[in-house]
């Protein structure tokens, strides 16, 4: 099976390659490298645009299946830009339902959901409450005709692989980080719930069922946990870790919790990496001294776009628009 994995170079799509190429299947990523100077997988690699659709045009004729991960990622990277998140997050996606007929696996969020009591499932209502979440219910939409699959992903933590830059605006990993070099965590509020599920989980579900009969949209996550009980638990491996709980500063409105007894139930699929894996792995680059420069802002989608959103969106755009002009000649 030739399988296209957009947005490939990045944190889920790291640990997606490296199951794939254990397989069968033939790889090949295509990604625009926002985050990334370079890609040394020894995996086939265009590196373009997603809004380029002359260039993507020309890989989807060649995929079977298509693993879709293209995206600006997270509440506060997508308000930076919030046409840009459209053009991406949406359109982008919208133009692959128009020009692709195979096999399509999506990764939106339960974001969707937006903040809601009780336990959320696939039949909740949704109630998108940042442009994050509505360019990823859009983009369902696009796709609920199509032989696609949707997983609703929690909250991501963990190790990724040996290559994709690690993400440090994750709770789980930053938790962790602050506990290793601070040796402190401030909790504001802490009754918040988060349903988190280790990225690796994530890139096996993916390959698992890429080749399946299953459609439908699917919420994937571990476990719910309250912002202060993950706090304790990241002072279990490291025990002088003093936890300082204050009033939110701001109104958060992100706490929900959603069930995934439908993905376990109608696919059996089950979680294998626990949050302390995620902790240990995080821990381990610490101590090891291979993660060196934690406030570089490459490893935050959003400080990194704040910083350098305008000169690398502004170039790239030039690009593609030059080389949509030189083909259509």
């Amino acid at each position: 099976m030739n399988i296209l994995v957009v947005g490939g170079a990045g944190y889920i799509g790291g640990a997606i390659t490296d199951i794939l190429q254990k397989t069968d299947h033939k790889t090949r990523v295509y990604d625009s490298l926002v985050y990334e100077e370079s890609y040394r997988k020894p995996v086939d690699f265009i590196c373009d645009d997603v809004r380029n659709m002359h260039s993507l045009r020309k890989q989807l004729d060649w995929a079977d299946a298509v693993i879709w991960l293209a995206a600006l990622v997270g509440d506060g990277a997508c308000a930076i830009n919030p046409g840009l998140s459209e053009e991406i997050n949406q359109y982008s996606v919208q133009r692959l339902a128009d020009n692709y007929n195979g096999r399509i696996i999506f990764t939106s969020t339960c974001s969707v959901y937006g903040a809601q009591g009780g336990i959320l499932t696939e039949e909740s209502p949704t109630d998108p409450l940042s442009v994050y979440a509505k360019t990823k219910l859009e983009a369902e939409q696009y796709l609920s005709e199509k032989n696609a699959l949707i997983f609703r992903l929690g909250t991501l933590f963990g190790v990724s692989d040996l290559f994709a830059r690690l993400r440090l605006d994750l709770v789980v990993n930053i938790m962790t980080v602050r506990a290793a070099m601070e040796g402190e965590l401030t909790v504001f509020g802490g009754e918040q719930f988060r349903p988190l599920l280790h990225v690796k989980d994530v890139a096996e579900a993916i390959v698992e069922y890429v080749d399946s009969d299953f459609t439908g949209i699917y919420n994937l996550h571990r476990q719910n946990v309250r912002i202060i009980d993950l706090a304790y638990q990241v002072r279990n491996h490291f025990p002088d870790t003093l936890i300082k709980q204050t009033e939110m500063k701001f109104q958060d409105s992100r706490n929900y919790r959603v069930g995934s007894e439908k993905v376990i139930t109608e696919l059996g699929w089950k979680p294998k990496y626990s949050i302390d894996d995620g902790i240990i792995e995080i821990k381990e680059l610490i101590q090891t001294r291979r993660l060196k420069d934690v406030s570089n802002p490459r490893y935050t989608n959003q400080a990194y776009l704040t910083r350098f959103n305008t000169e690398i969106m502004d170039t790239k755009v030039t690009r593609i628009k030059r080389e949509v002009l030189v083909h259509a000649r």
